[in-house]
């Protein structure tokens, strides 16, 4: 798809500096723009590349003062990394077809499932009884929506998602494609003969609005109650949320990280990728925890930083991570203060019978 320099200009309400009419196809960065790309430039570390840059259209902030000379096209906005970033979604709609509007066949819908307006359901999905699916609902390919399930407005469920029975979903949700919502819990009792009986798992999962779910990650239905994802939680792929467990609102997590069950996660907090959390603990509001941590009991403070397995204060476990490197040369001095000590010993031992004389 080709835009004209003036067509993005009016999109954004921007103000145009050079050829209206230029037009471009793609979109780059802006060290690796070519003729007939978009790019934008917010941050002045990279101010240098604007005048040697083949980029077609560069959307720049109103407070850009140049330099030197531009070759390309200049939309002057309040804010270029929010304006290009807005551009991204609308180009992504057209690309990806959130747009589309209808139900394709094949696709089952249950006579009792409630369908708002403007909503779109792909071929080979199943709808079953009593879901209720808002307006502008965009459900695609190969999606299966159990009973009782309810999906709010604005949200998309991407192909291949699987949504269990009783879920809520808040408006403008995100699920990208092979997640699982509302799996059974790991709740099995052990038995006097070695063997597990399963414990029916007969809670649900809620999310709230605004929650982003990424690629093959999996959260569990609750034993009893729910399963919570607050407000504006942005899930990555590949994780992994035990029954019962409450994620606070605005608190994003990395890909590969495991909560185990009935932990409850404050809102704001920020979490590595290949995190381990235990089960019945809980993470205060606004807590960072770096990459391949371990949690191992509950963190009260707020705002802390964690590092490490177990984890502990950021700043502590850096200098403890010191040391561990230093290990071999502080094992070495401690090895020749050793010595010295018994030969001073030895000396002021002979030293002391000599006196003795």
């Amino acid at each position: 798809m080709q835009f004209t320099a003036q067509q993005i200009a009016t999109l954004i309400q921007g103000r145009l500096e050079g050829n209206p009419d230029v037009k471009v196809q793609g979109i780059a960065k802006i060290e690796e723009a070519k003729a007939g790309d978009l790019c934008f430039l917010s941050n002045p570390k990279y101010e240098e590349y604007l005048y040697s840059s083949a980029a077609s259209v560069v959307i720049v902030n109103d407070s850009l003062g140049l330099s030197g000379s531009v070759n390309a096209t200049l939309i002057r906005v309040k804010d270029a990394y929010s304006s290009f970033a807005y551009l991204l979604e609308q180009y992504d709609s057209m690309i990806s077809g959130t747009s589309n509007v209808g139900i394709e066949e094949p696709s089952f819908i249950s006579p009792s499932a409630k369908i708002g307006k403007g909503v779109y359901i792909g071929a080979f999905a199943y709808i079953g009884d009593d879901v209720e699916i808002a307006d502008g609902v965009k459900i695609y390919p190969g999606t299966y929506i159990g009973n009782s399930v309810s999906i709010g407005e604005g949200s998309k469920i991407y192909s291949g998602v699987k949504i269990y029975h009783g879920c809520q979903l808040g408006k403008r949700v995100v699920i990208h494609s092979g997640a699982i919502i509302g799996g059974d819990g790991f709740g099995f009792a052990p038995l006097k003969d070695g063997t597990y009986k399963k414990i029916a798992q007969i809670g649900n999962v809620i999310m709230e609005d605004d929650v982003e779910i990424g690629a093959n990650t999996t959260i569990d239905r609750s034993t009893m109650g729910s399963t919570i994802i607050r407000e504006g939680v942005k899930l990555d792929n590949l994780i992994q949320v035990a029954h019962n467990v409450e994620i606070g609102a605005n608190t994003v997590i990395a890909a590969q990280t495991g909560i185990s069950g009935s932990t409850k996660i404050g809102k704001n907090c920020i979490i590595g990728g290949q995190v381990g959390i235990v089960g019945h603990i809980q993470i205060a509001d606004g807590t960072r925890i770096n990459a391949q941590s371990g949690i191992s009991k509950s963190i009260t403070a707020e705002n802390s930083t964690l590092n490490g397995t177990p984890a502990f204060e950021y700043k502590s476990s850096l200098k403890s991570q010191a040391i561990f490197r230093n290990l071999p040369e502080l094992q070495s001095r401690i090895q020749k203060l050793e010595e010295t000590i018994q030969e001073l010993t030895a000396l002021l031992s002979t030293q002391n019978l000599e006196y003795k004389k």
